[in-house]
């Protein structure tokens, strides 16, 4: 776009009930108009169920919706013990997390069913995993309820449906205990599940005729130069430097190695709920190193700004 200036109208990162949100699809529309965000991606976890709603969403709430997903990925590279240190990690992410927008996509195309298609596996790989994780966590004295697990998710059963029904049934008094003692990566209940690759995803993506972008790097705990080269060479489009969990330090770091090796950027409440203490928007990101495949939805609003 050209324009050297600053904008918090985009937040291309947020869940509904859909995932493991809180808030329906037309709650979190509703959350990001008042927000002041005009454009908005809802990024489920390994399902495009809640698109078809956001459409309608958003043209009620006269903001434009840009289809996404956030697809769980194979970690990409290793992490590095001395990160993983400062950053107070007792072990490496099990997945990596991959932003795919479809900007230009039509619904119900050949292409929006191929990716359909394809993404399909990895939101019904959550089930057997989840009866297994259940089944474990029962070998270890913890009864949990399958059907009460998978009733608190929409289409895509996730650890934090397992982390709220321990919490309910009194195992743990919060989620974060669930995770830290029990479902987290590498706990006694965690069971991995078989994931696509980076570059797999991002091929995938790439043929629907999508564009990718890597979700909140600090989690990774991987070297900032490392994982960009790293992008770059699989194909990943920009990274997500912009994320409510990255400080200002952090972002500017990601940003200027983002824009040397000639890869976009955006950017992400990461919105699940206001129960999280999350609120949606706010997310500040520079409008000239947004992927410039957004450039034809976002052109008119931001010329008028600058007016």
């Amino acid at each position: 776009m050209g324009l050297h200036m600053w904008t918090e109208a985009v937040d291309l990162h947020s869940h509904s009930t859909n995932s493991d949100g809180q808030h329906s699809v037309e709650q979190v529309a509703m959350m990001m108009s008042t927000s002041n965000v005009r454009f908005w991606s809802l990024t489920d976890h390994d399902t495009i169920s809640g698109w078809g709603s956001a459409f309608q969403a958003a043209k009620r709430e006269q903001i434009t919706f840009i289809p996404g997903v956030e697809i769980t990925c194979a970690p990409g590279i290793p992490a590095s013990e001395a990160i993983m240190k400062s950053r107070l990690r007792e072990r490496a992410s099990d997945s990596w997390h991959l932003l795919a927008y479809f900007p230009d996509l039509e619904m119900s195309s050949d292409k929006h069913e191929d990716f359909k298609k394809w993404l399909a596996p990895l939101g019904d790989g959550r089930i057997p995993r989840m009866q297994a994780m259940v089944e474990r966590l029962e070998q270890l004295g913890l009864s949990i309820d399958f059907d009460s697990v998978v009733a608190r998710a929409g289409d895509s059963v996730g650890r934090p449906h397992l982390a709220d029904e321990m919490v309910d049934s009194g195992y743990v008094a919060t989620r974060q205990q669930a995770f830290d003692e029990w479902i987290g990566d590498g706990k006694p209940g965690h069971v991995q599940r078989s994931k696509p690759s980076i570059e797999e995803a991002c091929a995938a993506v790439h043929k629907a005729g999508g564009i990718t972008s890597l979700a909140h790097p600090l989690y990774y705990c991987v070297e900032t130069s490392a994982l960009i080269e790293f992008c770059q060479s699989v194909g990943v489009d920009a990274v997500e430097c912009f994320h409510r969990s990255h400080d200002d330090s952090y972002r500017y770091e990601l940003w200027n190695a983002a824009k040397s090796h000639g890869l976009g950027v955006t950017c992400g409440s990461d919105f699940h709920g206001v129960n999280y203490n999350q609120s949606p928007g706010s997310v500040a990101v520079p409008i000239s190193t947004l992927p410039s495949e957004f450039e034809p939805i976002m052109r008119s609003h931001f010329e008028s700004m600058r007016q």
